[in-house]
């Protein structure tokens, strides 16, 4: 699909159109989801700004396959395939790598220690918020369980991603102090 015109005036009535050419509800919870994924991928670029070399490429793949789910999204009752099962093991056997790198985590941290890994949590905590919008999506219309699965491990990702930056920069982690 191509973008050939940015101002179509066919929404100004609160629709919008589907990659299968129906209408909906920009309110509906598929927009709700489109949007969700559309608004972390904007934040994952926001990130790649201060990563660096190695985080950049991983979260540029990331960006490729949120691009490819949105598209999926897009086009309802028709699995396309764009967003593969192995791209869900690609984010496990990165998250895993990085993980077996970190020292063990007994409390909850808070976010922060540097302008990256801030970065990095803003884009781990949306993802919570595109995958609740998937996820209510799935409990209406069918939604590919690859889906569900890779917006899921990705935050995951994204946690252990701001930790080794931190941990590699020598930042003491501050962990939850709940008294």
């Amino acid at each position: 699909m191509r973008i050939t015109k940015v101002t179509t005036k066919t929404g100004d009535a609160g629709q919008t159109g589907l990659g299968n050419g129906e209408r909906v509800s920009k309110n509906s919870l598929r927009i709700h989801a489109m949007g969700s994924v559309d608004k972390l991928n904007s934040i994952i670029g926001w990130t790649r700004i201060e990563s660096n070399k190695q985080s950049d490429r991983a979260l540029e793949e990331i960006q490729q396959d949120l691009f490819n789910l949105g598209g999926e999204l897009a086009i309802p009752d028709l699995e396309l395939n764009l967003l593969k099962n192995s791209r869900v093991d690609w984010l496990d056997s990165k998250t895993e790598k990085i993980n077996s790198l970190l020292p063990p985590l007994n409390e909850f941290i808070l976010p922060g220690g540097s302008e990256f890994t801030s970065r990095v949590h803003i884009a781990r905590s949306e993802c919570r918020d595109a995958e609740r919008d998937v996820i209510a999506l799935s409990e209406n219309e069918y939604v590919p369980d690859n889906h569900k699965k890779y917006i899921n491990r990705l935050s995951d990702f994204l946690f252990v991603l701001a930790r080794i930056e931190n941990f590699q920069k020598g930042k003491k982690e501050i962990v939850w102090d709940y008294k």
